[in-house]
């Protein structure tokens, strides 16, 4: 098993190069049967044997398989062409392709089969087929799946830096020795683009990762294990949702209105993207788009639409939301209730397998994102291939996702709003007081001031090794800027007047108390801006409790190591916990961005602490195997297992609430509270330790 596993770890690294070069810093190889290679090598297989693995430390023989697959229906996508998610004929073959992998009968038999068709298909649907299938496999779970941005740098590094990367590996043989490769905090921009100001937020490595991994979590297409997960639809919402709030309160800090959403297909979009990343499956600069672009009708191979159909399917979907229902291909009525209506209209909108009725409601999502990301060249005529928005690793480097994703945001507040509000009875939580609640800094220095919180810039460091094709073994380092916050810690005092023991479940919103210029938010747009910051169960005892919570604990976020780990540290771990944090819980918030970025005056903010009643939350979970994954189950759900808050996700404040402003609504209710949080910006660099 540990062979096996060795193998399927193996095929992760450099995904350009062919199955049969040596891997893992030169000393690991696949053995590989004589059928295995492909035409190009196949006269050339007992040298090429030899050559790779004759001086490695490890070499794993691969069974072969007799019957092979045929893959006629993979070859389409071409071996030097893009591959995106957002694009129906690349997700149908896919879903092929990971049942494919899925219906293998042991890992030894999948192993062998990810390894004849590695060399056979285009490597970036490779990698994410084996990835999802790596993902769901029950014989896989101790298969770490590494982060993207080792194994396809080029979608999150300026092209040159990879030139200096190979350059540094080449002549620096120790590679302890080497020196990191810098990433330029500004390239894709000058200051003169007003847009620049959130770049820090929009081309963060560790955003364009999440946002990866979780359509690694939740594939669209494939086997209906993998796709129907618990609550899919509303966590495609609600993810999303939770973006756009955090991205929102990033553009108030640097003085910015909140985006304008992209309600009109056939307006001129104003905002232009340079990315200057480079594709490594073609080689090629991901293209750009100009100021005010107008999105034309696309006619491409497998890839035909018009500015119409998406109208068409928005006013249908719109039509629903009035109506309270959506009808199924045979007609049936399926009400959107307060429960579940949410969770229909995420499969709807995103057009998931799962629709309730794809040929009638359409492609809204996935197409509008291939309209922009074609804009440059809808019917082929220049040859191009997609621009950013075609790619989920790099798809929220551009300004207008957030233009086109609040649009989507717009509709799913369109029927949030048409829910009757909160009451009494749903916000209230018997016997259950918050006296007092604070932020405070973690530090050796016990005067830090409460409620205020500081952030900073911090350097660190990615190992893009993995991705280095054809380049030296060992650890090549890119060095990047990112947003940091001093890590605190949350102190509630609560009291319990129950008499006896009560389950709670603690409620941590952030709240921007004003827009870009200074005026006060209202609580409805303070509903549609609040940002999760962590959700956890509390044991309230009778009498006063003091609960406190660190700010790496969040339900939201993964840590800062589990997205950038080593690659020589790529080895196994031995129990099921550590295993889980390169597995599904890959999937989460970057940690670092956790708190926006406030002023160096200072920004203030609402904290909004709520403590709901066990009772009402609680899942009764058909699977109660311990959970191996569970940190950030905010965005991300458990693995195997149901979504562990029955209320609606961003309860309280997915629905209109029953007060004028947010102190009305928390002195209303004793298990409600609110303060003033600032948060300040120190514009410095620390390096990562």
């Amino acid at each position: 098993m540990a062979a096996d596993s060795k193998a399927l770890e193996l095929l992760f690294q450099r995904p350009l190069e062919p199955v049969f070069t040596s891997r893992d810093n030169g000393k690991a190889a696949l053995d590989l049967p004589d059928s295995y290679y492909t035409e190009r090598y196949s006269g050339s297989n007992v040298e090429l044997q030899s050559r790779f693995g004759d001086n490695v430390e490890i070499k794993i023989p691969l069974r072969d398989i007799p019957q092979k697959p045929d893959l006629a229906f993979a070859r389409t996508i071409g071996r030097r062409q893009q591959f995106s998610l957002f694009q129906d004929h690349h997700k149908k073959v896919a879903s092929q392709l990971i049942t494919m992998y899925m219906d293998c009968p042991d890992v030894q038999s999948f192993a062998s089969l990810c390894a004849y068709t590695k060399d056979r298909i285009n490597p970036m649907l490779f990698q994410y087929c084996y990835s999802v299938a790596i993902q769901h496999r029950r014989d896989t779970r101790n298969v770490q799946v590494p982060p993207v941005a080792e194994t396809f740098p080029s979608n999150f590094v300026e092209p040159s830096l990879l030139q200096d990367a190979r350059e540094e590996a080449s002549l620096i043989p120790d590679q302890n020795q080497r020196t990191p490769i810098e990433i330029p905090r500004n390239y894709t921009a000058s200051d003169r683009e007003d847009e620049q100001r959130v770049a820090y937020f929009r081309e963060d490595i560790g955003v364009n990762m999440h946002h990866w991994h979780w359509h690694l979590v939740y594939p669209t297409e494939g086997p209906r294990e993998i796709v129907a997960k618990d609550r899919r639809g509303e966590l495609f919402y609600y993810m999303h949702h939770q973006i756009l709030a955090r991205y929102n309160a990033e553009r108030f800090c640097n003085n910015l209105k909140r985006v304008e959403v992209m309600n009109n297909l056939r307006a001129p979009i104003p905002e232009g993207y340079f990315p200057k990343l480079l594709s490594s499956v073609n080689n090629r600069t991901y293209p750009a788009r100009t100021s005010n672009t107008v999105l034309r009708d696309m006619n491409r191979e497998n890839n035909v639409l018009e500015i119409a159909d998406c109208e068409r399917w928005r006013d249908r979907i719109l039509e629903a939301i009035d109506k309270g229902y959506v009808e199924d291909a045979s007609g049936k009525r399926i009400g959107l209730d307060e429960v579940k209506g949410i969770d229909i209209l995420g499969d709807l909108v995103e057009a998931s397998s799962l629709s309730a009725n794809r040929l009638y409601y359409g492609n809204l999502h996935n197409m509008v994102h291939n309209l922009i990301s074609y804009a440059h060249d809808p019917d082929s005529r220049h040859l191009e291939e997609y621009g950013v928005m075609g790619d989920v690793t790099t798809a929220m480097r551009d300004p207008v996702f957030y233009k086109w994703h609040g649009y989507l945001d717009t509709i799913f507040n369109k029927f949030k709003g048409l829910l009757p509000p909160y009451n009494a009875n749903e916000l209230n939580n018997q016997g259950i007081t918050i006296n007092n609640i604070e932020t405070k800094i973690s530090s050796s220095n016990s005067n830090s001031a409460p409620n205020v919180l500081l952030t900073y810039w911090q350097k660190s460091n990615v190992d893009i090794a993995a991705g280095l094709d054809f380049g030296p073994n060992g650890s090549v380092y890119a060095s990047f800027t990112h947003l940091q916050h001093a890590p605190f810690e949350y102190v509630f005092q609560v009291t319990n007047a129950n008499g006896s023991n009560k389950k709670g479940t603690c409620r941590i919103f952030l709240c921007p108390k004003t827009n870009e210029t200074g005026a006060p938010l209202s609580l409805e747009e303070q509903r549609v801006l609040a940002i999760e910051m962590d959700k956890f169960t509390v044991n309230l005892v009778p009498g006063k409790n003091t609960i406190r919570r660190r700010s790496d604990e969040s339900s939201v976020t993964i840590p800062f190591e589990r997205s950038f780990r080593k690659v020589g540290q790529i080895h196994q771990p031995k129990d099921a916990s550590a295993l889980a944090n390169f597995q599904f819980c890959g999937c989460g918030w970057p940690q670092h961005l956790l708190v926006p970025k406030g002023k160096p005056e200072g920004m203030a903010f609402d904290l909004f602490v709520m403590i709901s009643d066990y009772a009402n939350d609680s899942v009764q979970q058909t699977n109660n195997s311990p959970d191996t994954c569970g940190d950030s189950y905010s965005f991300c759900g458990l693995k195997d297992k149901k979504y562990p808050d029955r209320r609606t996700m961003g309860f309280p404040f997915d629905r209109r609430l029953p007060a004028n402003n947010l102190e009305a609504l928390a002195s209303s209710f004793s298990n409600l509270k609110k303060t003033d949080v600032k948060i300040i910006f120190n514009d410095r660099v620390v390096i990562k330790q």
